[in-house]
């Protein structure tokens, strides 16, 4: 009777070890399918002009898969504007418009 309830517990074990794993590999994945929270305000506010993979030029839009700004100079950009680019301060805080400014690096992967 002993060695029953320890295999069926060591079976039990193994069981929900296996299930956890790939609960969290499906979470995983499911997570990286995911758009990144600067995607999701990219697609919102600059995919008109700048375009899916920011190469569309729309309104003179500058090509975001061949900009060479840094960071800040992006952040700076977004926030205050450039050329015929309007600003968008008014419409996103900083948090949002750093985000923004970090997923237009992942465009030049694309």
């Amino acid at each position: 009777m002993m060695k029953n309830i320890l295999l069926f517990t060591v079976v039990a074990l193994v069981v929900i070890a296996c299930g956890n794993a790939n609960s969290g590999s499906a979470a995983m994945a499911a997570a990286e399918e995911q758009p990144s929270e600067g995607a999701k305000i990219y697609k919102q506010y600059c995919l008109t002009c700048h375009g899916l993979y920011g190469d569309m030029g729309a309104s003179g839009a500058a090509n975001l898969q061949e900009s060479k700004l840094t960071l800040e100079q992006r952040v700076e950009v977004i926030t205050n504007g450039r050329n015929v680019m309007t600003g968008f301060k008014a419409l996103m805080s900083e948090d949002k418009i750093k985000l923004v400014a970090q997923y237009t690096f992942e465009l030049k992967n694309n």
